[in-house]
């Protein structure tokens, strides 16, 4: 039939060309959209806590700048083997990593050694701790330690500019955590991995206050929900847990 209408065999070939391209053409993949953050709530402040709750969690009372003298302790390569922590971290020479709630710099200035190529930016939103971080860097010659004013809700960093994020005892401290981890989404690049240090609550015998204590539990339910993946659990640390989280 269509040799005694050539027009319309014409017609029906090209609107068949035409359809076969709209049914085969990929459609455009769009980033994934960010999780709406939880809702905080409240509870009368512990004696450690503020009286503020994040997903069942009381948050903990920070400890200020007047801790350094605990952080820089020289027995903390014996109680918690940070040592070992940091061999744990899958870091490029070239990485950029950002150390959320570096306070003096302890982890910051021992993982630049092994980024030749790389940097850490230390965030803290203590000025008195930048200022520490500034004279330890001028005192120890190191140039690829960069300390970096944050805010309660916002690690101030620019999009897709780090490799990795590192939080050391600090997260359970966040009075705005949802924010910052969305903050945090925002500054890593694809596939970009948070590693979180905290102090294990399952295990009565570590010799920290509860509210600076985190379960594994506690910490996949309030990461899974801003929107992060749980990759794995380091073992091996005396005190603490090393949780990886990756961006998805």
């Amino acid at each position: 039939m269509l040799k005694r209408y050539p027009l319309l065999s014409s017609c029906l070939l090209v609107s068949g060309a035409i359809a076969l391209f709209f049914w085969t053409r990929p459609a455009a993949v769009s980033a994934p959209t960010p999780p709406a953050p939880p809702a905080y709530g409240s509870c009368p402040p512990s004696r450690d806590g503020i009286g503020k709750t994040f997903m069942g969690r009381e948050i903990s009372q920070v400890m200020g700048h007047p801790g350094i003298g605990w952080l820089e302790r020289t027995e903390r390569e014996k109680e918690e083997a940070p040592s070992k922590a940091i061999a744990l971290l899958e870091l490029a020479p070239d990485a950029v990593l950002a150390d959320i709630g570096a306070g003096s710099g302890y982890y910051s200035f021992r993982i630049a050694r092994l980024l030749p190529e790389g940097k850490v930016v230390a965030v803290d939103i203590q000025p008195e701790m930048l200022a520490f971080l500034k004279a330890e860097s001028a005192r120890l010659g190191v140039t690829n330690v960069q300390p970096h004013l944050g805010a309660v809700d916002d690690a101030k960093l620019p999009a897709a500019s780090i490799d990795a994020a590192l939080m050391v005892d600090a997260y359970h401290e966040f009075d705005h955590p949802a924010e910052m981890l969305a903050s945090l989404r925002v500054a890593l690049k694809p596939k970009g991995k948070v590693y979180l240090l905290e102090f294990r609550a399952e295990d009565e015998n570590v010799p920290i206050k509860p509210h600076h204590k985190m379960t594994e539990a506690q910490a996949r339910k309030e990461f899974e929900a801003c929107g992060f993946r749980f990759v794995t659990n380091q073992p091996g640390l005396p005190w603490q847990h090393l949780l990886v989280f990756e961006k998805p």
